[in-house]
């Protein structure tokens, strides 16, 4: 039987489990004498308990352990690489916005924005944030599984579009044993990087184990600031950046640490601390202007200090027949950013002149470079308690409860060297803008979801999500003008007064239905309609309008199969997804950011990934999604009395059938792999290819005129090494031929003024040798 073929490499720790194989292909040797030639099994969690990946009726992507570190993958843009559903938009070092299944209106992640429409956890906690995803160092992880489609049910209100869930390797008990990773690497027309980490798995009690992991990594640069100088239409100053020029400027410093205690307190009841810390320091951008290769002119300092903790519980045991489980964690994060803005002031000064208005004391016209500097902090804390009865019975149900509270401190200035205190925030000297606000929002979910075997053959299942979402603002946003609507004293920061104290709140259903049918022990094919969510809010400047939320339908069918004995596995998906309403992150004339609602749009896709045990030591494994995203209704940029959007305008900002941006039509992976032994060693080697696609950065009309299409790109990656008792070897080069692959394209402000395009370009040729040594 497949089940008996399918044997898993698993180490159950409190519901986690630690799985060592190759995208969907483990090895027999580490089974303990399975078939060298069957597929072993995935183990997954993503419905909130253990499976086989073949039985669970959801488009999952498993990337184990040793795929991870045999992509040298160390962030998320090296994952998504990998993941066709996922694509990322990662400007700042550190920082990405993630999107699946092509539901995406643009750039989004501001301080003031829409929630992710991503849900991203580790392990049982969220830890999706407001401005893009945490970076979590891949080392010592067990998976990365991607969720595709609306998660709501389960995971509620930031997985509008599907769920990235990172797991880590639990403590295991009663073993000793470490492990050290040391990698030299360089980048073409860049610099040196390493990495160094480590792990220790000790037990220190009869019932408690720990399990710690600490790294220092640093990325090397390969975007170069070269020596430009740039003169002011209105007042004849010319400013230049000999004294910050620098090649290779955009380098990146990570250091941190995790920890994790077992605490067995009897056979039914283990408690999981855990404690997570990092910080990045990163130099730079990832962009360069418009076809120049790997130069930008930046004219002030672009740098960022992210640091954050978290501290988790985990709490799982059975309470009669009952499987319950607690999870609860506070994270806190802070951002230290200084950012050129000089772009801003240049164009508008070209255009409009804006320069004549930026004086000093004694009236006299100034450098009106601007720069920013934000310093902000995030934190978090949310709890779920859920309960599921046993799995081998007939009618099951899984259900709980939920709270989270986000509250992002955000406070940002924009400055001008010696402006006029008569154009200055008061009390802010030379911050001609200033953003000092509390931004609080709260989620409070009741969810579940009963599966009853109709049949042997058939499962039927049903659940849904209760919510109810809140989201605050207040503080003030604004020039010193804008000092005239305050309505009151300072409430909350050092503003000089408060001009924005609003709130939004909403509540609903999203329901999740299913059908199972397991055609026999190899293939399983399954329908599901589901719904995912994002909650409204309120934007920053306090003219702006409140926005709705936003709703995403998903019809999806797919099958889980395995063929020829065991050596193949093939699985898909095809989905059907209407987005309404949906948020659109935009940037005014005057460059500030709201969010709209648009109206309506459609995604319709196809999903696969396969694996195949060819012969001997050879195995394939591959990944591609075919993804249709387009607007249903005009996009006018305008609303009615009642607040819903206007679809019917001679000229549309965009078009109805335009396509939805930052997401190619078409995106997969391919990975030929060949393991053999030479004496004492394993030696493999390894190649993937990959492609994406071409996109778009906007939605609008005017921006796709001026910025252009991203252009598809396809790379290739080459690894080989050798593993003996307790070393392994290995040397790999990343992107081979060295492209020009090209993530997005962006502008300092609205296209049609600021118009300087920049690019992010994947990271250029990357080579490496890494040792590691178990003990």
């Amino acid at each position: 039987m497949a089940m008996r073929r399918l044997r898993a490499v698993e180490l159950m720790c409190g519901g986690a489990v630690s799985l060592l194989a190759m995208n969907g292909v483990a090895y027999a040797q580490a089974a303990g004498g399975a078939d060298a030639n069957e597929i072993e099994a995935i183990i997954v969690t993503a419905q909130k308990r253990t499976e086989n990946l073949q039985d669970v009726p959801l488009s999952i992507q498993a990337l184990s352990q040793e795929k991870l570190e045999r992509l040298n993958a160390k962030d998320f843009v090296d994952v998504v690489r990998h993941l066709p559903a996922v694509s990322i938009r990662s400007i700042v070092p550190g920082v990405g916005n993630i999107f699946m299944r092509g539901i995406s209106s643009g750039p989004d992640g501001g301080a003031s924005g829409s929630l992710p429409s991503v849900g991203v956890y580790l392990d049982e906690q969220p830890v999706t944030t407001i401005q893009g995803t945490l970076d979590i160092q891949m080392f010592d992880i067990s998976r990365v599984e991607a969720l595709a489609g609306p998660q709501g049910t389960l995971y509620g209100a930031s997985s509008q579009s599907g769920t990235l869930r990172i797991i880590t390797n639990k403590p295991e008990p009663g073993v000793t044993r470490g492990r050290l990773d040391v990698e030299g690497n360089a980048t073409f027309k860049g610099g040196v990087g390493y990495s160094i980490a480590g792990m220790l798995n000790v037990p220190i009690a009869e019932q408690v184990t720990l399990r710690a992991v600490a790294w220092n990594r640093l990325d090397p640069g390969y975007i170069d600031n070269v020596p430009a100088t740039r003169k002011y239409v209105s007042s004849g100053i010319t400013i230049g950046n000999a004294a910050i020029a620098k090649k290779d400027f955009n380098d990146v410093e990570v250091s941190g640490a995790r920890a994790a205690l077992r605490i067995e307190l009897d056979d039914n009841w283990t408690i999981t601390p855990q404690a997570m810390i990092q910080e990045t320091k990163a130099n730079g951008n990832t962009y360069q202007i418009l076809g120049r290769d790997l130069e930008v002119e930046r004219f002030s300092r672009d740098h960022r200090d992210d640091t954050y903790w978290q501290a988790a519980l985990t709490v799982q045991g059975k309470v009669g027949d009952l499987d319950v489980t607690y999870a609860g964690a506070y994270l806190n994060r802070k951002f230290n950013t200084f950012f050129d803005y000089s772009d801003y002031s240049f164009f508008y000064d070209t255009l409009f002149g804006m320069g004549q208005i930026i004086r000093n004391n004694a009236g006299q016209m100034i450098d009106p470079s601007q720069r920013t500097h934000s310093d902000s902090l995030y934190t978090r804390n949310s709890h779920e308690i859920r309960f599921a009865t046993p799995q081998d019975k007939r009618l099951r149900l899984t259900g709980g409860l939920f709270y989270m509270e986000q509250r992002h401190e955000m406070r940002s200035q924009y400055i001008i060297e010696g402006l006029a205190t008569s154009l200055s925030v008061t009390n802010w000297p030379d911050t001609q803008w200033l953003t000092d606000q509390q931004r609080t929002d709260r989620d409070y979910a009741a969810f579940g979801e009963v599966s009853f075997d109709v049949l042997p053959q058939l499962t039927l299942t049903g659940g849904g999500r209760v919510f109810k979402a809140t989201s605050h603002i207040v503080g003030f946003a604004g020039l010193r003008g804008n000092e005239r609507a305050c309505f009151g004293p300072t409430t909350f920061g050092r503003g000089p007064c408060t001009n924005v104290d609003r709130k939004a709140k909403g509540d609903g259903f999203s329901p999740r239905l299913n059908a199972t049918w397991k055609v026999d022990d190899d293939r399983l094919l399954y329908v599901t309609y589901s719904e995912g969510f994002r909650p409204g809010g309120i934007n920053r400047a306090p003219q702006s309008a409140a926005y709705e939320p936003d709703y995403l339908k998903n019809y999806e069918a797919g099958w889980k199969t395995t063929w020829a004995n065991g050596r193949l596995r093939f699985n898909g998906a095809v989905f059907n997804d209407k987005w309404d309403d949906f948020q659109l992150f935009v940037q005014t004339t005057a460059n500030i950011a709201e969010v709209r609602n648009v109206g309506k749009a459609r995604v319709r896709g196809f999903e696969t990934d396969f694996a195949a045990k060819v012969a001997g030591g050879l195995s394939i494994t591959g990944a591609a999604s075919v993804i249709d995203a387009k607007l249903l209704e005009n996009y006018c940029g305008r609303i009615d009395a009642n607040g819903d959007p206007i679809t019917t305008c001679a000229t549309p900002i965009s078009p109805e059938g335009a396509r939805l941006p930052l997401s190619a039509k078409f995106k997969g992976s391919l990975s030929v792999r060949y393991d053999w032994t030479m004496g004492d060693a394993n030696m493999f080697v390894e190649a993937t290819g990959a492609h994406q696609g071409s996109s778009w950065s906007s939605l609008r009309t005017r921006d796709r005129v001026l910025q252009g299409k991203s252009p598809g790109f396809e790379t290739l990656d080459l690894s080989a090494g050798a593993t003996w008792d307790t070393w392994r070897l290995s040397v790999y080069a990343r992107n081979l031929f060295d492209s020009r692959g090209e993530l997005a394209r962006l502008t300092s402000c609205p296209a049609s003024i600021c118009s300087r395009i920049y690019q992010v370009p994947i990271r250029p040729r990357n080579v490496g040798l890494k040792f590691s040594y178990d003990f």
